[in-house]
């Protein structure tokens, strides 16, 4: 009895854990294709695990900016137009003030956008 309780409390606890496990996985994977700038990688990788940009940015964070800040501090030229253009205008013109700091070019493309 005691067994049968210990192997289902281990099971259940792993079942918990799985989840956020590999959701951290996904925005680490997220975040290196920003920094080195692969946006082909990027989109395959998004692609293959049926995300969308829109619907992950608000909850995406690296190193504790979002997804479009990151790219401009990265000098991730590519990317960040790319994650501009799949955005909603409204969330792109809310953080042009804060591209103007880090990237210029980036700020000029959200603007246009």
């Amino acid at each position: 009895m005691k067994n049968t309780l210990l192997i289902a409390s281990i099971l259940a606890t792993t079942l918990i854990i799985a989840p956020s496990v590999q959701a951290d996985n996904l925005s680490l994977r997220i975040c290196e294709y920003v920094q080195a700038n692969d946006k082909n990688r990027l989109r395959a990788f998004l692609k293959q695990n049926k995300l969308k940009i829109r619907n992950v940015y608000d909850g995406l964070a690296c190193n504790k900016d979002n997804l479009l800040i990151f790219a401009a501090k990265a000098n991730s030229l590519e990317v960040g137009e790319f994650i501009i253009s799949k955005l909603p205008a409204k969330k792109v013109k809310v953080e042009i003030d804060n591209l103007a700091k880090h990237s210029l070019h980036l700020s000029e493309k959200a603007k246009a956008r």
